[in-house]
């Protein structure tokens, strides 16, 4: 690993091997391993040393990962079996799963803590209770063909990626599933254009990180405008591979970029907000 450490900067902590989808509570980080089937690994997050594995059964293809702090559990989307598995945090890792609309991709949590699912395969966003009520269905505007994940903002408004034989965006999308604003459009990779955004976080500041997958590397996108964007540099052996999902753990200030192609989660440490041009 190249590690360039600059005081009161973010920089590169640690890497995690094998793992492309990421998500935490507390003092666990919980990894996904690229193709595995009904195991996800927890690492310790004070020192990066592999805790433990959880078994989910029955668990395929996963293409997403998200943690409620709030319910003391964790959620991994099937995307072949068209479900979403919630583990219990506490005591013996209990086990509940529940059907989805087809293809689940991306999982994140509202303010609610509720648990927002995109569904690749009918192009809609699901809103389930933590124990699997559906709240509400969004059906999206006919060309977000491939969404990829969704955040639902304070507004009560949703940050949608999306991929598809026309365009390749980043949206604010309305309760009613219509576009209302949006960055990108033809696949490309000018500053302007993207080529398949993955992953989205969001920072206190109003700024959104994308993970622009196949030009390999990360937008800053301001979320008020989505009308300009800049490159956050990350120093790593190799450069980005791939970069597919994001979590950012702001209690400490950390963020996680899970690859496809580079088979690794990669932790920044020292991540207030997404202002940082350059991570060494």
């Amino acid at each position: 690993m190249l590690l360039c450490v600059y005081l009161d900067s973010p920089t590169v902590n640690r890497i995690i091997p094998r793992g492309n989808e990421v998500a935490t509570v507390g003092d666990d980080i919980f990894v996904m391993r690229n193709n595995s089937q009904e195991q996800i690994d927890v690492y310790n997050a004070t020192n990066f040393t592999l805790r433990r594995h959880i078994t989910v059964p029955g668990l395929g293809y996963s293409t997403g990962l998200a943690a409620c702090t709030h319910n003391n559990c964790l959620y991994a989307s099937d995307h072949m079996n068209d479900r979403v598995h919630r583990v219990n945090l506490s005591g013996r890792n209990a086990v509940m799963k529940w059907s989805v609309a087809r293809h689940p991709a991306a999982l994140s949590v509202n303010n609610e803590h509720n648990l927002l699912v995109v569904s690749q395969g009918e192009s809609k966003l699901q809103i389930f209770t933590t124990h699997g009520t559906l709240l509400q269905s969004i059906q999206l505007q006919d060309d977000i063909e491939y969404p990829r994940q969704a955040v639902q903002l304070p507004t009560g408004q949703f940050l949608v990626s999306h991929s598809g034989s026309l365009v390749h965006r980043v949206c604010v999308v309305g309760a009613g599933g219509a576009v209302v604003r949006n960055y990108g459009g033809q696949k490309g990779s000018r500053l302007t254009q993207m080529n398949e955004p993955r992953g989205l976080a969001v920072d206190g500041k109003g700024r959104v990180l994308v993970a622009d997958r196949y030009n390999n590397r990360l937008l800053v996108v301001d979320l008020h405008s989505l009308s300009s964007a800049r490159e956050m540099s990350v120093c790593v052996q190799g450069g980005l591979k791939d970069p597919c999902s994001l979590w950012f753990d702001q209690a400490r200030g950390r963020l996680f970029i899970g690859e496809d192609q580079g088979k690794r989660v990669i932790a920044i440490d020292s991540m207030k907000n997404f202002s940082a041009a350059q991570v060494k």
